[in-house]
C-alpha cells in the first residue's frame, strides 16, 4: 500500500519560508539546491534521479522573496513536469548542460550544509504521515521475504526478493544487504552467491516520497541459539540509544552514550568503533552519520536510524523522535518480539522446519 503525497505546494511554502530565513541570516538573495536530499525535501518527495542513487536530473534556486525556479535537462522536463513536480516554474537547459551552476551571487549547498540539514530535520505532519505508512510497509515487506526464505537461497536471491518487495510497495531500494551464516561478521555485507545457511541477516533501506526507512531483520533455520546472548545484549545497547535520543541533545552526546552502552552490556570498551552507529535519517539514508565531531542537535519531530552492531549481531529500525516520545516507524506487530525497556523489539524469525531447497 502506498501513501499519496499530500498538498505538496502548501508544504513547499513552509519549506521555502525556512530557506528564506536562512537567506536572511546570511544576507544573501538566493540559494541553489543540487542534492537529492534537499531537492526531494523541497519538492514534496519528488524522485530526483534516473539511476538509483544517481545524481539529480534537476536543480532548484530559491530566492529570498520566496520565488522558486527549477532547472532541468531538455530530455527530462516533460516527465518531471507531468509526474514529479507538476506545479513548478521550469528553466530548461540542454541535456549536456550543467545543473550545478549556481546563479551569480547565490549560495551553494556546500556553504550552508549544516543549516540545510537543520531545515530538513524537523518533519511536517504530512511528512510524518508518509513516514508512518512507509515504515509499516517496509517492515511487512521484510517479513514477507523472510517468511518464504530458505536456507539454500543465496544472499543474492534474498536481496532480489527484497528489491521486488520494495517496488511492490511503490518504493525503491537504496540499500540491500544480505549475510548468510558465513558472513554475519561483515559490517556491510553486499550480497554474494553464498548460501544463507543456518542464520541470515536482511538489511534494507526503502525510499518513497524521498523518505528513507531502514530496518534489519534476522531469520534462523537452525535452532542452536548460539547468538541469543549477543542479540539480547545488543538490544539493550539499542534501548540505551533510544533513551539517549531526546530533542535538544547534541547528536555527538547521544553517540557518546551509545559508545558507553557497549561495555555496560558486556561488549568490549571500544566495540562501537568497529562500525558506524547510524544517526539521523529522513531524505538521506543517514543525514548525516553520527560522529563525535558532529555539531547537530536532535530536533522534534525527527527521524533516526541507529544500528548497533557487533560481529554476528545487529539491530536496526527507523524511529521518530519527538518531545517525550519515541515511535518505531518500521514496527511490525506480526513479527516475533520481546519487550526491552517497555518496547517490543524484534527477535530472529524462527524457521527451524523450513525446507532446505
Amino acid at each position: 500500500m502506498t501513501s499519496p503525497r499530500n498538498d505538496a505546494a502548501s508544504e513547499r511554502d513552509i519549506k521555502i519560508a525556512r530557506l528564506a530565513r536562512l537567506l536572511d541570516d546570511r544576507d544573501r538573495d538566493a540559494l541553489h539546491l543540487t542534492s537529492s536530499a534537499s531537492l526531494a525535501w523541497l519538492l514534496g518527495g519528488a524522485r530526483t534521479a534516473v539511476p538509483l542513487g544517481g545524481p539529480p536530473v534537476l536543480s532548484a534556486t530559491v530566492a529570498r522573496d520566496g520565488a522558486l525556479v527549477v532547472t532541468t535537462l531538455a530530455n527530462e522536463v516533460d516527465r518531471l513536469a507531468n509526474e514529479e513536480v507538476p506545479d513548478a516554474a521550469w528553466r530548461v537547459i540542454p541535456w549536456h548542460g550543467n545543473l550545478a551552476a549556481a546563479p551569480a551571487g547565490a549560495l551553494t549547498e556546500g556553504e550552508v550544509a549544516a543549516e540545510l540539514r537543520h531545515a530538513r530535520a524537523a518533519l511536517l505532519p504530512a511528512e510524518v504521515d508518509r513516514y508512518l505508512a512507509l515504515g509499516a510497509d517496509t517492515a511487512r515487506a521484510l517479513r514477507r521475504v523472510l517468511e518464504r526464505a530458505r536456507p539454500s537461497w543465496t544472499e543474492r536471491e534474498l536481496a532480489a526478493e527484497m528489491a521486488r518487495e520494495a517496488y511492490l510497495i511503490g518504493a525503491e531500494p537504496a540499500v540491500l544487504l544480505a549475510a548468510g551464516s558465513a558472513r554475519g561478521h561483515v559490517p556491510h555485507p553486499l550480497p554474494t552467491h553464498a548460501p544463507l545457511g543456518g542464520r541470515a541477516m536482511a538489511v534494507v533501506t526503502m525510499v518513497r516520497h524521498g523518505l528513507h526507512a531502514s530496518a534489519t531483520r534476522w531469520v534462523e533455520f537452525d535452532a542452536d541459539g548460539a547468538r541469543a546472548d549477543a542479540d539480547a545484549a545488543l538490544r539493550e545497547v539499542e534501548a540505551d540509544a533510544f533513551r539517549a535520543t531526546r530533542p535538544g541533545r547534541a547528536v555527538a552526546d547521544v553517540l557518546a552514550d551509545i559508545a558507553a552502552a557497549y561495555p555496560r552490556h558486556g561488549f568490549a570498551d571500544r566495540a562501537w568503533e568497529a562500525h558506524h552507529q547510524g544517526g539521523a535519517t529522513g531524505y538521506a539514508g543517514r543525514d548525516p552519520k553520527a560522529s563525535p565531531a558532529l555539531s547537530d542537535c536532535v530536533r522534534s519531530p525527527q527521524a533516526f536510524a541507529w544500528n548497533p552492531w557487533v560481529p554476528g549481531a545487529k539491530v536496526e529500525d527507523t524511529v521518530l523522535v519527538s518531545e517525550g516520545k519515541l515511535e518505531v516507524l518500521t514496527a511490525d506487530p506480526e513479527w516475533p518480539a520481546t519487550v526491552v525497556a517497555g518496547r517490543p523489539r524484534p527477535l530472529p524469525l524462527a524457521r527451524h522446519a523450513a525446507p532446505s531447497d
